[in-house]
């Protein structure tokens, strides 16, 4: 059984990684409430069913992408239950195909491990690398629910929280596009 912890609102006594301090740095200094969970590892859309109901609403699924020449980097945020359709996101930014981005370039790009893509690595991203799109569909959305930088922390957030605050705060515009 997929072990979640109950929900907590304080951030963890320690941080396995430097993102994931500084996402609670970050929400404690913007002033964001949250609600997060510590569980067994979670790397895949199917592990976050669980999470999703503990706290009820509906995990992003975040993935990192990049051309074929690893130039031009993209943080894509959709619904967890949406396939991703290469030709469809690039289609929809009118650029090259892309793919997903080696797990050496997330880790260098974004601090995170594959599986714990998160919106909070733009805060990372000093030098813009990295661009954010968001599928329309998640900016409906009253909550969003993400990783905390690892894969065994998840939280949920206001949407409004992220576009508004964490975004401009980390210097990084949205892209939204329809796929």
């Amino acid at each position: 059984m997929f072990y979640v912890s109950p929900i907590q609102t304080q951030a963890p006594s320690h941080f396995q990684t430097q993102l994931q301090e500084l996402v609670y740095q970050t929400l404690e200094s913007l002033q964001i409430p949250f609600e997060r969970v510590d569980t067994d590892e979670a790397i895949t859309m199917e592990d976050c069913i669980a999470i999703d109901e503990k706290l009820q609403m509906n995990m992003v699924k975040t993935l990192f992408l990049c051309n074929r020449q690893q130039t031009d980097f993209y943080l894509f945020i959709t619904a967890g239950n949406k396939p991703f359709r290469s030709k469809d996101f690039s289609n929809a930014l009118g650029i090259s195909r892309v793919s997903f981005a080696p797990a050496d370039q997330m880790e260098t790009l974004l601090g995170t491990k594959v599986g714990a893509a998160t919106v909070f690595s733009s805060l990372l991203d000093t030098g813009n690398s990295v661009r954010i799109v968001f599928d329309k569909d998640i900016l409906a959305e009253e909550w969003y629910g993400c990783s905390d930088g690892t894969t065994t922390g998840y939280m949920k957030l206001r949407t409004d929280d992220v576009t508004d605050k964490i975004l401009p705060l980390s210097m990084h515009t949205a892209t939204v596009i329809e796929v």
